[in-house]
Parts: structure tokens; C-alpha cells; sequence
């Protein structure tokens, strides 16, 4: 392992939010200008109207649809509740749902409100040991009066990267509506909605170096949904409220600049992924949670054995090193990962696993600072420990 090394702060919870692009900053500082409101009947308001349909205009050429089909939201998590509950609520004699076990709470729990509330049937499927939903599993599920199929692109916890190509595949096969979220793959995987064949799709900017507080769905054409909010009957009847431009420009911005950049950007954080996964295999009781393939390049999810991984978290946060224990959505909990549980790592084991995600800033001497303070602490909190855990007894338990 490198020897300690003085750094102030290494920031690795991309998956959480990411840092503002300058160039990202300047794009919305262009739009503030354009105070007007979009439905204004006035020269400054049908500026406005101008300045957002051709923004919409951008975000649809890169996500190969037409612009009608692009609906903004004030969030990811309020994208995915438009497209579970707006599907739900538009198929009055289809009252089934399927979902996965290792999905974003904003999926999960509107599934299980859905579910409780308004008298929905929820499919949750299995996942393998890596978080992969095997298609033959989801076609048997699939029933007559099954509305909608949410899966995610790739899992925010642990990485792991659906085909969701064959998985839409599967429900276009059975007439039934499919829903990914993507918030986590539209900075490095493909997202043209016409390749894809998805019939709705999430994207969010905080994810992509965007501002905070913007996320749009895309809704193929015919396809049939309710709203969640009424009032004003803007983005085409689908999301009422004024839009504001300024973060919008920004979240479109955001995604035009990881689009040109995605191969390469891909490929230099997958070569550093590796090797600090590799580093921190080195360590006695670790275990990576996740596939070792077919993976976001940015994702690092391991379990140290024998540790609480919160613990661990702080005294990296005293060294300047910030990462997470799951998802930022559902920090305030003490409860392990449920996406880990659900891949079939024990209770103990998951309780101490971390997640690692590796942005635009990320540098191989940054990895090397972690390193050289991570495995003592890691040592420092076993010796502590009142569990101890045989790795064999783990790797039985976890593959059975």
C-alpha cells in the first residue's frame, strides 16, 4: 500500500451529487436574462417560450427522440414517481407492477405506496449474486394485467449494469409498458431512447455535473400517463408549474458535455476503478459487492468484514475522504444496504460495506491517499470488533 501523504479532501460520492461543470455555471448564467414566464402571451414571456423549446429541442437530439416526448421535472426521484404512478394511474384494469429488489427508493417506495394505498399488486424480482435480473425471470412474472416493468439501468449502489435492451426487449414481447431509471448511467452508458426501446426513461442533473433540483422523463409517443401535479398545464399537460429555465439550460448542458466526453471519460475511470479495487482486495476480509464486469466505470462498492461501515466512514471523513455507506437517498438509516442484502451478502458482512464512486476530478494520487490511511483504520476497527467472521463461512453463505 502507498505511504500516508498529505491532501486535504478527496471527494468520492459522485453517485450521491456531483461538483458543478464551470461551463455548466455560465450556460444558466446566460438564461437568468430571460426572467419572462414560458406561457405569457407577451414578447418577454414568448422570449422564454423560445429559450426552453429550444433547449428541449438539444436534450431530444441527444437522447434521439422527438421533443414532445421530453418532459421536465423537478427531479429524478420526481421523474420515476411520474412514470410508476402516472402509468399506474392511466391503466385502471391493470393493477400489477414489477420491480426489482435492488432498486432506487424512489422506485421501491413508490411501488410499496402504490402497493399499500391504492390497492396495486408489486412483483419485486430477484437478483443474482452480481445484481443482474435474469430476463427469463421477468418474462415469467409478467401478467395479464400487468401495467408496467420498472428496472433500473445501473444500480446506484454496486454498479451493476442491466441489458436493458433485452429486458425491453422482453416486456415489448408482452405488451407491457417498460420504465428505467438512468440517472446513474446517462454520464457514461448509451442512452438513445430508440436503441434502448424503452417506452420511458429517468435522467437527472446531479448526476451529470448539472445544478441540483432538475431531472426530466422521456415518454414515448402514445404512450398513456396521469400527472402528479396540476395547475397550469405545462410540459404538454404532464408536469404543471413555471419551468425554470436557467436550471434546466443548465441540466441539458450538463448532459450535451458528458455525451461528448463519455468514451474517454469512461475509459479513464474504469482503468482507475480497477486499480483500486485491486488495492483494496489486498486488504484481509474484503469482499466486492457487485459484478467484476459489466459495471459503471466510476463504481467501487466493497464489504471490509468484521467492521460497521459507518464507522469507518467518519474516520475517513476526519481525514478529508468522503464517501457512503449506500445510497445519500436513505443515509439517515442505520439498516445495510439493501441492495447488497439482496445479492446474498449476510447481514454482518453488509453492514460493513462502502461505496467508492470516482468522478471527473478523480486522480490515481488521490486513490493512493486513501489508500495509505484506509488500511489502518480498517485494522484499527477489526481490533475492536465484537464479530469476527471466517471469510470461508462468508463466501458459503453469500454464493449459496
Amino acid at each position: 500500500m502507498p505511504s500516508e501523504m498529505k491532501m486535504s479532501e478527496v471527494y468520492l460520492d459522485n453517485a450521491a451529487t456531483t461538483k458543478l461543470d464551470p461551463a455548466v455555471k455560465v450556460e444558466m448564467d446566460k438564461c437568468f436574462e430571460y426572467f419572462g414566464n414560458p406561457g405569457s402571451f407577451h414578447s418577454t414571456g414568448l422570449k422564454a417560450k423560445r429559450i426552453l423549446e429550444n433547449i428541449r429541442v438539444k436534450a431530444a437530439g441527444l437522447l434521439n427522440c422527438s421533443p414532445k416526448s421530453v418532459i421536465f421535472t423537478g427531479s429524478g426521484t420526481e421523474s420515476i414517481n411520474l412514470a410508476i404512478q402516472g402509468v399506474a394511474r392511466s391503466n385502471k384494469n391493470k393493477k400489477h407492477i414489477i420491480t426489482t429488489k435492488i432498486e432506487h427508493k424512489a422506485a421501491l417506495q413508490t411501488c410499496e405506496y402504490l402497493q399499500t394505498h391504492e390497492g396495486f399488486d408489486v412483483t419485486y424480482l430477484d437478483v443474482d449474486k452480481h445484481g443482474f435480473v435474469s430476463p427469463d425471470s421477468l418474462n415469467d412474472a409478467i401478467r395479464e394485467d400487468t401495467a408496467l416493468i420498472t428496472i433500473g439501468y445501473a444500480n446506484n449502489e454496486i454498479g451493476t449494469v442491466q441489458n436493458i435492451k433485452e429486458l425491453a426487449a422482453v416486456a415489448k414481447k408482452n405488451g407491457v409498458i417498460f420504465h428505467t431509471d438512468a440517472c446513474q448511467a446517462a454520464g457514461y452508458l448509451n442512452t438513445d431512447v430508440s436503441e434502448l426501446d424503452v417506452d420511458l426513461m429517468t435522467v437527472n442533473g446531479s448526476k451529470l455535473y448539472g445544478p441540483k433540483g432538475v431531472g426530466l422523463l422521456y415518454v414515448r409517443p402514445g404512450i398513456r400517463i396521469h400527472p402528479l401535479i396540476h395547475g397550469g398545464g405545462q410540459e404538454f399537460g404532464l408536469r404543471a408549474g413555471t419551468e425554470n429555465i436557467p436550471i434546466i439550460a443548465g441540466f441539458v448542458k450538463a448532459l450535451e458535455i458528458a455525451r461528448q466526453s463519455q468514451k474517454e471519460e469512461a475509459k479513464r475511470l474504469a482503468e482507475l476503478r480497477d486499480y483500486f479495487i485491486g488495492e483494496l482486495l489486498r486488504i484481509p476480509k474484503t469482499l466486492l459487492n457487485g459484478p467484476k464486469d459489466s459495471r459503471l466505470p466510476n463504481n467501487v462498492n466493497v464489504s471490509f468484514i468484521d467492521i460497521e461501515g459507518e464507522a469507518l466512514l467518519l474516520l475517513l471523513d476526519n481525514k478529508g475522504i468522503y464517501a457512503s455507506s449506500g445510497s445519500a437517498c436513505t443515509s439517515n438509516t442505520l439498516d445495510p444496504s439493501h441492495v447488497v442484502i439482496a445479492t446474498g451478502v449476510p447481514y454482518e458482512v453488509a453492514h460493513g460495506s462502502i461505496r467508492f464512486t470516482l468522478g471527473r476530478h478523480t486522480t490515481k494520487k488521490e486513490l493512493d491517499y486513501v489508500l495509505s490511511v484506509l488500511p489502518g483504520f480498517v485494522h484499527k476497527l477489526r481490533e475492536i470488533s465484537p464479530v469476527n467472521l471466517e471469510m470461508e463461512e462468508v463466501t458459503n453463505e453469500s454464493s449459496s
